[in-house]
């Protein structure tokens, strides 16, 4: 059966693109040259796609119309620029919460982390365009909607995203079990915060722990393998509104 989020064809996906639809990711023929490859290698660049290059064969299995060597996958949502909403919630009054997410690839953690942002009233979650979870049905389905209600701005690179975030006033507070990380309970979460997670097995870069404004562990009863990483963040997220409403 067609998918009803590819669309493919030099002209389709470019005007796709320029029209500022939710591209999700571009998929690029291999060994195509010229004007068309600098195009779309340009048109990725400049709106933060994530450009593939992928055999053929590959894109014969996608789509079974005349591909012309470029296949593109929808977002069901529209990405949004951090650089507008940070900004835009200053001026509305609000305390910025925002949820960095670390190389979170698995859709139902990414799914389930949206969830948990929207019910505690985050106002983004910000991933990465490269080695992140897609905005798909399943992740869709795993957020039970809030997918499509809660800002989801994709970044070309997270260091960039902290620095701007903290150069704003927003403070990063990252989870992690190092020697430097103090008690969930004990982090100021009133403040401006983007709470940063990391990825299962690896967590947080080295270098965006060394960057952020503080390190937290969630406390554990036992020393039993620590939180699922959606899990985490919902026990985060929900400390947070608990200091907020105190």
């Amino acid at each position: 059966m067609p998918d009803n989020n590819l669309i493919y064809g030099h002209h389709p996906v470019a005007e796709a693109i320029r029209a500022g639809k939710g591209v999700e990711k571009v998929f690029f023929q291999q060994g195509l040259r010229g004007e068309m490859e600098k195009e779309f290698r340009h048109l990725a660049k400049e709106n933060g796609i994530p450009l593939q290059v992928v055999p053929r064969e590959k894109l014969n299995k996608m789509v079974r119309g005349n591909h012309q060597g470029v296949v593109a996958y929808l977002s069901l949502i529209e990405f949004q620029s951090v650089e507008d909403v940070v900004p835009y919630i200053f001026e509305q009054g609000a305390t910025p919460l925002f949820v960095l997410l670390d190389r979170i690839t698995d859709v139902r953690n990414f799914g389930a982390i949206c969830r948990s942002a929207e019910c505690a009233g985050a106002h983004a979650v910000v991933i990465p365009q490269s080695g992140s979870a897609p905005a798909n049905e399943e992740a869709m389905k795993a957020s039970a909607g809030a997918l499509a209600r809660v800002r989801i701005c994709r970044v070309r690179s997270l260091f960039s995203t902290v620095e701007f975030l903290q150069e704003s006033g927003v403070q990063v507070v990252a989870t992690a079990l190092s020697g430097r990380s103090v008690p969930l309970f004990e982090a100021d979460l009133t403040l401006p915060t983007a709470i940063l997670m990391g990825a299962e097995g690896e967590g947080v870069h080295p270098k965006l722990l060394k960057m952020a404004d503080t390190v937290v562990k969630i406390p554990q009863a036992t020393d039993f393998d620590s939180f699922n990483v959606s899990v985490a963040a919902g026990i985060v997220l929900y400390e947070t509104m608990r200091q907020r409403l105190l």
